[in-house]
């Protein structure tokens, strides 16, 4: 129990003495700066992330902040009713100059996460590792009212809720296009493209789900909202 009270009092003296350390941090480590969507993925900013979740007001503000620097396009159609109904759903039709292989609706905690993925990671990877711009990425869709695996009696699957987005390829200026089932298994530049932003997606979504866990995600990667940093 003592390094618990330890941990306690460390943290307590470390909120004292946040004001006058905030001038100091770098964007990501703040926590009382609000979301950007341009802030790194640290500790701070997934936690910042999951908070969203529980006032979607808030989220749909940083949503509209991100639009205007140019990570996102969407749509706001409205909640749905019926067996899986959403409450402020966002349609995303695409990230910048990267387009989509059609619009997904989404729950807006998954649309910024999305946004931050592309913007930080996908788009930069692009050209590190490939040399090439990314232009489009496909996809396998979001919203679905089903279970997970669609079994009988199983629990609700995060695409139900629109809070999951099932990645299946990438697109580039050179013309390449690099599929998750195609590339996964081989070597090379397309590999290494699709392992870093796998990998690197683990830091804004709750889980990333890729062709290493089971058959069923051979051909995508599934980005969900639930948990938090889990990479399978």
């Amino acid at each position: 129990m003592r390094w618990l009270a330890g941990i306690v009092i460390l943290a307590l003296l470390v909120w004292a003495a946040l004001p006058k350390l905030r001038p100091y941090l770098p964007p990501g480590y703040d926590p009382l700066a609000p979301l950007s969507v341009d802030d790194p993925p640290t500790f701070v900013t997934r936690y910042k992330l999951r908070q969203l979740s529980a006032d979607i007001p808030a989220c749909l503000e940083v949503l509209a902040q991100a639009r205007q620097a140019g990570r996102i396009s969407y749509s706001l159609p409205g909640d749905t009713k019926g067996t899986c109904p959403l409450a402020s759903p966002v349609r995303v039709q695409g990230f910048g100059p990267v387009s989509l292989s059609s619009s997904f609706l989404a729950s807006c905690p998954l649309a910024l996460s999305s946004a931050m993925f592309v913007s930080q990671s996908a788009r930069p990877q692009a050209q590190a590792v490939l040399g090439t711009a990314l232009t489009r990425v496909d996809h396998l869709g979001s919203y679905a009212c089903r279970t997970i695996y669609s079994r009988p009696g199983a629990r609700l699957s995060e695409h139900a809720s629109a809070e999951a987005l099932d990645l299946s390829a990438f697109r580039f200026a050179d013309g390449r296009r690099v599929t998750v089932l195609a590339g996964w298994q081989q070597e090379g530049q397309p590999t290494a493209y699709l392992k870093t932003i796998f990998s690197q997606s683990c830091r804004y979504y709750g889980n990333s789900i890729g062709p290493d866990y089971n058959t069923a995600h051979a051909n995508h990667f599934h980005l969900g909202m639930r948990g938090f940093g889990v990479c399978r």
